[in-house]
């Protein structure tokens, strides 16, 4: 019997090619996201509302929408991510949600690690600058020696964790989950709490899901903690940060200096203070934006949605 699926990620398109050779096996009515841009809540309810399974990126798949996709069997997330999917209704439901482990975890480590260079060099700044006329050199710090604490040690923590040894950085993490001893051993990586690392890291980076106990665990609270010669990175989730105590601390010298791929509104307004600031950088989540990752999650979701559906 046919089976009627959604994809919805844009990327998902650049590699559609991989995904043909996985569904020309099988008999399927596939409707695809032409819109160019992450879908409604509402655009989500009309869509999902006669399918069996669905690829999906960032589009909403809350307690409504899943309720109203009566026939709805499978949910295959293109990406890590699961926080744009009520899992707690999923499972009421009987519907099975699966992730594409693994495949972004070298691209947004790999981004990771730029944004540490990007900001200890002042780069993006630099670069205005020399564009618009000015040779004006801003002194910059290096990142080896430096302390980075990652929180969130999972796949990606741990790639950046790996990354940064190879630059000579000291490393500490916080994960309450994690608790592989010979692992962070080997890796030479100290585990311990957020308190120690707000307080002796250089390098600040983020790598948690978004929950009610993390959603702006970076707030004012644990800013003022920070060196004020330290840089926060968040490669994960916009709304893990408060951005408003964000541009206090950045605007006051709190800290040094701040990026991040993700914003809690994307994109975000064009009046937004905090972007208009110097020591901030803002790139528009790019992190799993590579050949290589797209290439991956497209084949592992593809693979995942059918495997629950047939």
């Amino acid at each position: 019997m046919k089976k009627k699926i959604l994809i919805t990620p844009k990327s998902f398109f650049r590699a559609r090619d991989k995904a043909d050779e996985i569904f020309s096996q099988f008999d399927l009515d596939i409707v695809e996201n032409n819109t160019g841009k992450t879908l409604t809540k509402q655009q989500m309810i009309e869509l999902c509302s006669d399918v069996d399974g669905v690829i999906v990126g960032l589009d909403p798949m809350d307690e409504e929408v899943l309720r109203n996709a009566k026939n709805l069997k499978a949910i295959s997330k293109y990406g890590v991510g699961l926080d744009n999917i009520n899992l707690k209704v999923a499972e009421e439901l009987g519907i099975k949600v699966r992730k594409a482990e693994g495949t972004n975890t070298r691209s947004v480590a790999e981004l990771t690690i730029g944004l540490f260079f990007a900001l200890s060099r002042s780069i993006p700044k630099t670069v205005a600058d020399v564009k618009d006329g000015r040779w004006d050199r801003t002194i910059g710090t290096e990142v080896g020696a430096k302390i980075v604490g990652i929180i969130g040690f999972g796949a990606i923590g741990r790639e950046v964790a790996r990354m940064a040894s190879g630059l000579d950085m000291e490393i500490m993490a916080y994960d309450p989950y994690f608790s592989d001893a010979e692992l962070t051993k080997a890796m030479n990586v100290k585990m311990t709490n957020i308190d120690e690392i707000l307080e002796k890291a250089d390098f600040i980076t983020l790598h948690l899901p978004l929950n009610e106990e993390t959603n702006k665990i970076i707030n004012s609270k644990t800013l003022s903690k920070m060196k004020q010669t330290a840089y926060l990175v968040n490669t994960a989730r916009g709304e893990l940060v408060d951005e408003d105590a964000l541009y206090n601390a950045l605007k006051n010298g709190i800290i040094a200096g701040a990026a991040q791929d993700v914003f809690s509104q994307e994109p975000p307004d064009k009046q937004n203070k905090l972007v208009a600031l110097d020591n901030f950088i803002l790139t528009p989540h790019i992190g799993a934006y590579t050949k290589e990752a797209t290439e991956r999650m497209v084949i592992t979701s593809a693979k995942n949605l059918i495997e629950m559906l047939f």
